[in-house]
């Protein structure tokens, strides 16, 4: 399922990901359709031309609508988007529990009321596995408690072993409902997520009890929510260390080109994040120089492209100046044109880091674009 090709002096990897639905070369960024799209009306075929290999839906805002078991009615969730690759479904606890209005927690699972309309609807392990089991994801991430930051220690650690016992009962209930004759994808996998906020200790001894439980991947959780991003980079080494090296390390919901390239540094496989479509979507723009807004008067009369050093179908076509004409005339074209472009450097950004590794120039590629990516022009 996951084979390391190379390791970089330090933690840096070089792998390979094969799910039901293809291989991933990694290191790897996972484009973000939350509700079975890209906000900003980037389809399927999109992804494809912009070199997406794996795509993250929300097991909480499908649940919502337009609903699970209708998804599964329609052939899983790879038929109803029609895209034919990897798929990664997370299990709708960060959603729970920022989204949602009044919660109630318990070792069962989670109450709560739906921010769509309001209905009360409970989500636990159980529940968290049948709606992505129904969606046919390749892999099901755990159901977990995203605790705030910064929070009392004690209820970090309470936490962790309820977030434990949960994990018990979701590999026990997704190897049953994935054995049923009528599931929509037997081979889906299913990661844990390691939890503890900030506190090494906490981190590493959930991260020890979690790998006993010998799952296809790991996830390091509950970042990217308040912290420093030195803090974040301290909690990653201090996990490392004690996740399997035979199995794909993915850090949820990170982030700007920077905290991608540290994460690759200190062993990381797998990222997500919704910041290039929102970002794209504001006129927010990454190149290879920093990031732009091209909203800025100065690009009135900008005839080059985004980025001048970028080959995705925008760049190839498009202005500076007819972009910000888009966005100042309130035309749609202008988010898909923006989101196309951001998620093209994303996924250009890992083709590079992959190339680096293979050269064995990744320190190099680290020293000259950790920072500049992540600066404002």
């Amino acid at each position: 399922m996951f084979k390391v090709i190379k390791q970089e002096e330090g933690r840096a990897r070089r792998g390979e990901l094969t799910t039901p639905h293809g291989t991933a070369q990694t290191p790897v960024f996972m484009n973000v359709g939350t509700v079975a799209a890209i906000k900003g009306a980037v389809s399927a075929e999109d992804l494809t031309a912009i070199g997406c290999q794996i795509e993250l839906s929300n097991t909480y805002h499908l649940h919502v609508r337009p609903g699970d078991e209708l998804i599964k009615s329609l052939g899983g969730l790879h038929r109803f988007m029609t895209w034919d690759g990897p798929i990664l479904t997370d299990s709708g606890g960060f959603q729970i529990f920022s989204l949602a209005g009044l919660r109630k927690i318990t070792e069962e699972g989670v109450s709560f009321h739906s921010h769509v309309d309001g209905r009360k609807l409970f989500i636990g392990p159980e529940e968290s596995m049948r709606i992505q089991a129904n969606l046919g994801s390749d892999i099901a991430m755990a159901f977990d408690e995203c605790v705030k930051i910064p929070s009392p220690k004690e209820y970090f650690a309470a936490s962790c072993q309820r977030t434990y016992r949960w994990l018990v009962r979701c590999k026990k209930a997704l190897a049953e409902y994935n054995a049923e004759p009528d599931a929509v994808n037997p081979g889906q996998m299913l990661f844990g997520i390691n939890q503890g906020g900030i506190y090494a200790d906490l981190r590493i001894e959930h991260m020890k009890a979690i790998a006993d439980l010998d799952l296809p991947g790991y996830a390091i959780g509950g970042l990217a929510v308040g912290e420093t991003h030195q803090e974040m980079y301290d909690t990653i080494e201090a996990v490392e260390e004690y996740m399997p090296k035979d199995r794909p390390r993915y850090l949820m919901g990170v982030g700007t080109p920077g905290n991608i390239i540290e994460g690759v540094w200190r062993g990381v496989d797998m990222f997500d994040c919704v910041m290039p479509a929102r970002n794209g979507r504001h006129a927010h723009l990454f190149t290879k120089r920093g990031i732009i807004n091209l909203k800025n008067e100065k690009y009135a009369l900008d005839d080059g492209p985004i980025d001048p050093e970028c080959d995705c179908p925008v760049c190839r076509r498009y202005s500076r100046a007819y972009i910000r004409h888009l966005f100042k005339a309130g035309e749609m074209l202008a988010l898909r044109l923006a989101v196309l472009h951001n998620l093209s450097f994303y996924n250009n950004l890992m083709a590079e880091i992959r190339e680096a590794l293979d050269a064995g120039t990744f320190a190099e590629y680290r020293e000259k674009y950790s920072k500049l990516l992540d600066t404002r022009i």
